[in-house]
């Protein structure tokens, strides 16, 4: 059917109501049936399609992030075994590095420890004493203040040997100064530390 254009320009559009859609014009009639053709498909596309393609797409995103998730779960327990050693290596290394903090009984050895390496690196000691404690939240930071005289030799040699001690001790702050001629005030704190984690647990129950 084809539609007449110079038939709509000759059409009284007042002449046209409802009571008489028999009567229409061919060409008022094709307009009407598509322009509520139109509406149909918007409606029917709004309220029926378009929820449809959004569900769509909702899970094809779902899907991606449940393949994302499987592959990683998948990777984990595939290697399970090797986390399983290595969290065997850890905790065997976090026992080592335990045994080597001093208890509250050894701590006071640790002067005469200090003292020993020094007199035997050859330095002269002005002053060695606890400072402090500084609690932290799984252990106590033990500071010793330590001030002693010799030569940069006897102070690296010092310094290597307190390495070499059975417990950890580490060294901060250091401070040299001359003196006598030929001689060197070396001023440091000595840190040891205690665990505290079990005390901890048990003061929190």
């Amino acid at each position: 059917m084809n539609l007449d254009i110079k038939a709509l320009t000759e059409i009284d559009w007042n002449e046209i109501e409802l009571e008489n859609i028999g009567d229409w014009p061919v060409a008022v009639k094709v307009i009407c049936g598509a322009f509520v053709a139109a509406l149909v498909l918007f409606f029917s596309y709004s309220l029926l399609v378009s929820a449809e393609i959004d569900s769509y797409h909702n899970a094809v995103a779902k899907e991606v992030e449940l393949r994302n998730t499987y592959r990683t779960k998948y990777a984990i327990a595939s290697n399970l075994d090797i986390y399983r050693n290595q969290m065997t290596d850890m905790e065997d290394k976090f026992s080592q590095l335990l045994r080597r903090l001093p208890t509250s009984n050894e701590t006071p050895g640790l002067l005469d420890d200090l003292t020993y390496v020094g007199t035997t690196s050859g330095l002269t000691f002005l002053k060695i004493g606890w400072l402090p404690e500084i609690e932290k939240e799984f252990y106590t930071e033990l500071p010793i203040k330590i001030e002693v005289v010799g030569s940069y030799h006897e102070f690296g040699d010092f310094v290597g040997k307190v390495a070499q001690l059975p417990r950890i001790v580490s060294l901060h702050d250091f401070s040299i100064t001359s003196t006598n001629p030929g001689k060197l005030t070396f001023s440091v704190v000595a840190k040891t530390y205690r665990y505290e984690g079990d005390t901890k647990k048990g003061a929190k129950k």
